[in-house]
């Protein structure tokens, strides 16, 4: 984790305590021209995922700093079921790195993966300074690896900003 400033003491929240699940039934309106969802309106979801996830996490309001990755895998159609879960990967001193994945939902249950987004988080106050979040307990091997490559995607972003980016 990143050094603390001096005197800074931050609560610490587990994974669990933030964690969002979203549904949204896929609807004409939201279709592009090739008769699949519209990246842009899965992407408006998965922002409004994320925001929810880092300000449960945080205590506080937060703005969207950047969407490290967005990958579709599959596309959705008028009808489908969506499912969008987030929870937090990283966090750092003011910044917050959450995952979001989406599946669509068969009538039987079954959920097959369509996309998968990283977006970094800040917690901000009233007047939009940027102000400290809880620790991050990581507590099983699957966040203990999603840290470890979160922290990986930072030292990236934080290159990639180096280089004007």
């Amino acid at each position: 984790m990143e050094e603390k400033k001096r005197n800074e003491t931050r609560p610490v929240r587990g994974v669990e305590y933030s964690k969002t699940e979203q549904i949204q039934i896929v609807m004409p309106e939201s279709i592009n021209g090739s008769g699949r969802l519209f990246g842009g309106k899965l992407l408006e979801w998965i922002d409004v995922v994320a925001a929810v996830v880092a300000r449960r996490h945080s205590g506080s309001n937060v703005t969207t700093a950047c969407i490290d990755q967005l990958i579709f895998k599959q596309g959705a159609y008028v009808n489908d079921m969506l499912v969008l879960i987030g929870r937090v990967t990283w966090v750092g001193r003011t910044s917050m790195e959450i995952r979001v994945d989406t599946y669509v939902e068969d009538p039987d249950g079954m959920r097959r993966p369509i996309n998968r987004a990283y977006l970094v988080m800040v917690a901000v106050d009233e007047k939009g300074k940027a102000v400290p979040v809880p620790e991050l307990a990581v507590q099983t091997e699957a966040e203990r690896a999603e840290w470890g490559n979160g922290v990986k995607r930072n030292e990236l972003r934080r290159e990639r900003r180096q280089q004007g980016y």
